[in-house]
């Protein structure tokens, strides 16, 4: 009796042997994987009054089908269900090729779902597994099994889309935690905390004291790469720490970004090292450079109007300075070597005109040409003389009887004129008495006259020089011109606090996909 009542309340599970059947494999989500065409269960299925034979099977429609890739499991499903539907086949293909003859598609819901529901009848119950049955109120077998089996189907769907949804709130809790959130904070500080700071813009640029006519002619002119590398240098120095410094030091530049006016933020601290003040200029102080056009610009960040131009004016000032100073060192080399080159060529031609005189006065005579005339002129007219008192004595001598008392006084002036003649020669070539020659003082006077001479043109290219580098050092100076002066706004322009959330949001969601990214490849990296 218990026997019975227990055959009556429970079913047996399939056994193992019954579950490695193809047709229980299946899974539930196979039998939506091709699409429906809308005429519910039943509709294309056809019973077939006598199976057809492949006998009649030509080579085109094996190649056509073959021509569709089916895979191997839709290839089984085929032969399969033209075993159900008692058609004989010799091949998968050719099961496929009979079944669309008969009117049955071997891919559609309805033709699976006879297949399992064929499957689930033909297994057998089995004693193995005693299983609880609930009781259903339905008149056929088959029903049964079909209805429970589209239960099932529901029951995954909508654990589907159960899923799908925790996995989009999750989702959406993520992305509201990571990047709305932080968002929000951001915007609440740019909208409602932020101190407004007010901007001056100025610009200004670098050139030369050269005319363009003068550059365009000139060989030295100043080459547009230099100009660059001094509005290079002039911008480094304006954002070094040295003009912070200098800035603080003359206006204060720490007091007013530390004063309790600022929010936390932008507020230099009590305890702040000079780095960190250094930070604050460079984001406050923001200079750029266009060499294109060769334009410097500035914006100066501050509290409020007076002191953002204050700070303007200031930094104008020192890269005025420092322009000046770029090529004050070249310009002062320049000058003093030109300068010390003609005092040193004007006292040389000093010293030789005063061994000029020296020689002069010690000589007794200004020129030594003067004096070679003067006795040349002697012996001249010396020798003029002695020619007229040789004629007369000789014409004394032709007489007959030559007086001799005539004749001696004749011979006594011709003697005094040789030896006249003789001395004045001497004093020409031979020293006497001490006295130099006039050969060697003509000498030493010469070489002193061609000092002086060389010395006055060394002095006139010494001059020459000294203003040509004069002209060059002229041409060397740089001044700062200023295109945009600094003017004081009536509004402030900073913080920009639509633009600085719209940033912020997408860093914050750039940071979170690439942390996603990350570990969901981290994630495939483990699990395989």
């Amino acid at each position: 009796m218990t026997t019975k009542l227990t055959a009556k309340r429970y079913r047996t599970r399939p056994s193992d042997a019954a579950t490695q059947h193809p047709a229980s494999q299946l899974r539930p989500e196979d039998l939506f994987e091709e699409p429906d065409d809308g005429l519910g269960p039943g509709i294309n299925r056809a019973t077939p009054s006598q199976p057809p034979s492949d006998q009649r099977i030509t080579a085109d429609e094996i190649a056509a089908v073959e021509g569709e890739n089916l895979t191997g499991r839709q290839l089984r499903l085929a032969r399969r269900i033209a075993a159900k539907h008692n058609i004989q086949a010799s091949s998968d293909h050719m099961a496929v090729i009979l079944l669309r003859r008969s009117g049955i598609d071997p891919f559609q819901r309805a033709s699976l779902m006879d297949l399992v529901v064929s499957s689930r009848q033909a297994e057998g119950p089995t004693p193995n597994l005693p299983q609880k049955m609930q009781p259903i109120q339905l008149p056929s077998t088959e029903q049964r099994a079909q209805d429970s089996h589209l239960r099932e189907l529901r029951q995954i769907q909508q654990d589907i889309a159960r899923r799908r949804q925790r996995k989009l709130m999750l989702l959406g809790l993520r992305l509201a935690f990571f990047v709305l959130l932080p968002t929000f904070i951001a915007g609440y500080y740019f909208y409602a905390i932020a101190t407004p700071m007010y901007s001056t813009k100025s610009e200004f640029v670098i050139q030369s004291s050269q005319n363009p006519t003068q550059a365009s002619s000139s060989m030295l002119s100043t080459s547009p790469l230099q100009i660059i590398q001094d509005s290079i240098a002039v911008q480094g120095y304006l954002q070094s720490r040295e003009a912070m410094e200098r800035l603080n030091d003359d206006l204060g530049f720490r007091a007013h970004f530390a004063s309790s006016d600022i929010d936390p933020i932008q507020r230099i601290p009590e305890s702040a090292t000079m780095e960190d003040v250094y930070s604050v200029y460079k984001r406050n102080v923001k200079i750029s450079f266009d060499p294109t056009d060769g334009i410097e610009r500035m914006e100066v960040i501050a509290e409020d109007p007076q002191t953002a131009v204050a700070f303007s004016e200031a930094l104008i000032g020192y890269a005025e300075e420092q322009v000046d100073q770029l090529t004050q060192r070249m310009r002062e080399d320049q000058m003093q070597g030109a300068q010390q080159g003609y005092e040193n060529a004007e006292k040389a031609m000093l010293e030789s005109q005063q061994k000029m005189v020296e020689l002069q006065e010690q000589f007794r005579m200004i020129s030594s040409d003067v004096e070679v005339s003067l006795i040349t002129s002697q012996l001249s007219t010396l020798n003029s003389q002695l020619l007229e008192e040789k004629l007369s004595l000789q014409q004394m001598q032709s007489n007959a009887r030559p007086n001799e008392a005539r004749m001696q006084p004749v011979r006594d002036r011709i003697q005094r004129l040789e030896d006249q003649v003789t001395e004045l020669r001497g004093r020409l070539t031979a020293s006497s008495g001490g006295d130099e020659s006039i050969a060697r003082l003509q000498a030493q006077l010469a070489l002193a006259q061609g000092d002086v001479e060389m010395r006055q043109m060394i002095l006139g290219e010494s001059l020459r020089a000294m203003e040509t580098a004069r002209v060059e050092a002229a041409r060397q100076t740089r001044y700062l011109s200023r295109n945009v002066n600094p003017v004081a706004p009536d509004a402030p322009v900073y913080p920009r606090a639509f633009e600085n959330t719209l940033v912020s949001l997408l860093v914050f969601l750039g940071i979170y996909l690439m942390i996603s990214m990350t570990v969901a490849i981290l994630r495939e990296q483990v699990s395989s």
